[in-house]
């Protein structure tokens, strides 16, 4: 009996010689896991199961380099900020001669109180609540502004240009002044530029980047594209999906840009109709005692129904210095929060 006693005292020493031995091979094993992972890089450890197995018994790295930082290293802040078009052509640039446009009845830059400026302050502070304020959520490509007419030399040419440096003017506006009358280009020959490559040339991929054919000036908020050369397809190159790409590049690119688009007159000419599908505004210019009622109303007819529509009255007293009163007033429609139309003053 004292021998079966023994021998159980004995398998007893042994087993608790054993249960120990194996306690320390645990805890060494843990010290050396926690050594081992934390000199793992976060985007390569082993991702495993709730059982304890390894996710579909295999050992799947996640990578994540794309996001990962080491403990030492800060973050990289995102930032919204998008390269300039034209940061890469800088020597692109137009010089306007702004004291002569002074001269010649268009917008100051340096006069504090003028009537024209005062009249488009009032023209362009409605283009910019519509773009920005409430009403933009409403429409698309709020942004983006046509300047058009309904027969030729009624003056939108001038407001065009007019706008955009009214809008240059504000402190935290960019301005980009597109000529898109690709019939009869006149906003270079207006501000007394030679012609360049533009638009068309854009389109027709003669050039493959826009900021090619966009041009700084010497008015520091405000770039200019011209149209570029005729061509007998610039119907179909204006409804091309190139246009419509460029457009939504526009309006996106800078939460604070405004771009102002000249169009051909509206009535009889297709290229206008086409263009009215990308802008989310129209404005109408109507000269006083020359544009009838009839073809202002065949040229809403032909602009996108969901637009902001407004017309700027010309009561040019001398159209040869192209002087005078301009009034915005806005086209009636259903659409909640619009200005309804407004008696001529």
């Amino acid at each position: 009996m004292n021998n079966t006693i023994e021998k159980a005292l004995l398998r007893q020493k042994e087993a608790d010689r054993l249960k120990k031995e194996a306690e320390l091979l645990h805890a060494e094993a843990k010290k050396l896991e926690q050594v081992n992972v934390s000199d793992v890089p976060e985007n390569e450890k082993i991702v495993s199961s709730s059982d304890g197995h390894n996710a579909d018994n295999t050992q799947a790295k996640v990578t994540e380099s794309a996001l990962s930082v080491t403990a030492n290293e800060k973050p990289v802040e995102k930032t919204a900020a998008k390269l300039d078009e034209t940061s890469k052509f800088p020597s692109q640039t137009f010089d306007i001669d702004i004291a002569d446009l002074e001269r010649r009845g268009f917008v100051s830059l340096h006069s504090t109180r003028s009537q024209i400026n005062e009249e488009y302050r009032e023209i362009k502070r409605k283009l910019l609540s519509n773009a920005f304020g409430a009403l933009s959520k409403t429409i698309t490509n709020a942004n983006i502004i046509m300047v058009t007419s309904a027969r030729p030399n009624e003056g939108k040419t001038f407001t065009a240009i007019n706008l955009a440096l009214s809008i240059a003017a504000e402190k935290d506006k960019l301005v980009l002044l597109v000529d898109a009358d690709v019939l009869k280009p006149n906003i270079l020959r207006t501000l007394g530029l030679k012609e360049r490559s533009g638009l068309m040339e854009y389109l027709l991929g003669d050039v493959k980047e826009i900021g090619e054919v966009m041009f700084r000036s010497n008015i520091d908020k405000l770039k200019i594209i011209p149209a570029g050369r005729s061509h007998h397809l610039s119907t179909e190159l204006l409804a091309s999906k190139a246009m419509s790409d460029l457009i939504t590049e526009f309006s996106t690119r800078y939460p604070d840009r405004v771009v102002i688009i000249d169009t051909p007159p509206i009535i009889g000419i297709n290229e206008s109709a086409v263009l009215a599908n990308f802008a989310g505004q129209a404005v109408v210019v109507v000269e006083e005692g020359r544009s009838k009622l009839s073809d202002v109303q065949k040229a809403v007819e032909r602009l996108n129904p969901n637009m902001a529509i407004g017309f700027v009255v010309n009561k040019s007293l001398n159209s040869s210095e192209q002087s005078g009163y301009y009034g915005y007033h806005h086209y009636g429609s259903d659409r909640e929060g619009e200005e309804q139309p407004v008696s001529k003053a």
